[in-house]
């Protein structure tokens, strides 16, 4: 891990064309352009319409009930939802911070308000939920039309962006090839003033929503049983817990190659829209359709392995930052391990960061796992967010790596001889 060095922005940089050569080239861009959203449709009517299970269309009519259509009444959800935590984003108080070094040269100012704004949109729905002004029964049946139109929204914005980056000319990386750019994206922080819309979407809106929904689907339970079934308060309570880290550390997505090195294109605007949201949702989603109630050792278990990947998770990341600030700073009670590389900034080889390259990365997995265990074995459905996550993080690490190697060239390789495994200790 490795501490930040700064250069002063580079004015009118032009930055050279980049070769299409991630996720498969245009031709695997094209392919997961499509299968983002049929996913995505799929996950929500095999819960919604198969009782959980996995199915096969046997007719036309079977594949065109995986598309509900778009309602007047989802899209005024939709759209009140969005129009709300614009105005939050614009009058709560928030730090303005700098951002990372982009590859342009540029530092960006931020907004950081995402906490709050957080708070208040989840306490204005808990409110309508307890004075009886709203029905989380009524609002999750609006999900598959709600789904249809965000994943509309998200081609939208792809194709604004697409525009937008290419009006730009050749400031941002582009490959020139019109369908791996629009996936890819053509633009990297289309903003107004400090509004970011890539970060607005991915915190506000991604985060904000899957909060959301986190919190609609044990109410709508509570609803129609007059209870709430010991597994879902147990991956309520996790996914909350994580999603509420999320926000109090906003600031570290500042430094996640989503915001300092990803273009907007489709892959984010679903990501943001679509994919947290409505999939990272699935294990409620299911236990809706599925209510089950664990044993007391199973929901110490969960509660344990959930809470022990979050302290691996966060003090992770907090000794990456800690080491950022001040490279002297004791790790785990001793003077830290360091590599000094040739670019004059100092890579961290003790403490997590000594035991494996991303151990932050267990910590999510181990979460993720522990949400989708309190699901039970009765369908696989449920375990679509680890099956997803797990060679998600793997890629991102060899992304990271790759990066890493470009960047430090020799120093990298004596890191990795120091420190062998990539995300679990003593095993990979």
């Amino acid at each position: 891990m490795t501490t930040q060095s700064s250069t002063e922005p580079l004015a009118n940089q032009t930055l050279e064309r980049v070769p299409a050569d991630h996720f498969g080239g245009p031709v695997g861009a094209l392919a997961l352009t499509v299968v983002m959203p049929v996913v995505s449709f799929y996950l929500w009517s095999c819960v919604s319409l198969h009782e959980g299970s996995l199915w096969l269309p046997t007719s036309l009519a079977e594949l065109g009930a995986m598309v509900p259509a778009p309602t007047w009444r989802a899209a005024g959800m939709l759209g009140a939802w969005l129009a709300l935590h614009v105005v939050l984003q614009l009058v709560c108080p928030g730090k303005v911070v700098t951002g990372a070094l982009l590859p342009n040269g540029e530092r960006l100012q931020y907004k950081l308000n995402g906490l709050s704004s957080f708070v208040v949109s989840i306490a204005l729905l808990v409110g309508l939920l307890a004075t009886g002004v709203l029905s989380a029964s009524s609002v999750l049946a609006e999900l598959g039309a709600l789904l249809t139109l965000a994943t509309l929204g998200a081609v939208a914005l792809a194709v604004w962006f697409y525009v937008w980056g290419r009006q730009r000319g050749p400031l941002e990386r582009s490959s020139g090839n019109v369908v791996y750019d629009f996936y890819m994206g053509t633009v990297l922080n289309p903003r107004f003033g400090l509004f970011d819309l890539k970060f607005f979407f991915e915190s506000h809106v991604g985060m904000g929503s899957w909060g959301a929904l986190a919190v609609l689907m044990p109410a709508a339970e509570l609803e129609r049983t007059g209870a709430i079934s010991s597994a879902m308060i147990v991956v309520t309570v996790c996914q909350l817990l994580y999603i509420t880290d999320f926000f109090v550390f906003e600031s570290n997505l500042l430094s996640m190659l989503d915001i300092i090195y990803e273009n907007y294109g489709f892959m984010l605007t679903h990501a943001f829209l679509v994919w947290i949201p409505f999939n990272f949702t699935l294990q409620q989603q299911y236990l809706l359709a599925q209510p089950s109630d664990l044993p007391a050792w199973a929901i110490v278990g969960l509660l344990a392995l959930n809470f022990a990947g979050y302290v691996i998770f966060r003090d992770s990341n907090l000794q990456k930052q800690r080491f950022r600030r001040d490279p002297s700073q004791n790790v785990w009670g001793k003077p830290p391990k360091v590599l000094e590389t040739k670019r004059g900034t100092s890579l961290l080889v003790s403490g997590w960061w000594g035991l494996a390259r991303h151990t932050n990365y267990l910590g999510d997995l181990m979460m993720a796992l522990a949400w989708c265990l309190a699901c039970g074995f009765g369908s696989v459905v449920p375990y679509f967010y680890f099956i997803y996550f797990a060679p998600l993080l793997i890629n991102r690490e060899r992304r990271d790596h790759q990066l890493c190697k470009e960047k430090y060239g020799d120093d990298w390789d004596e890191y990795c001889r120091r420190v062998p495994h990539r995300i679990v200790p003593f095993v990979y």
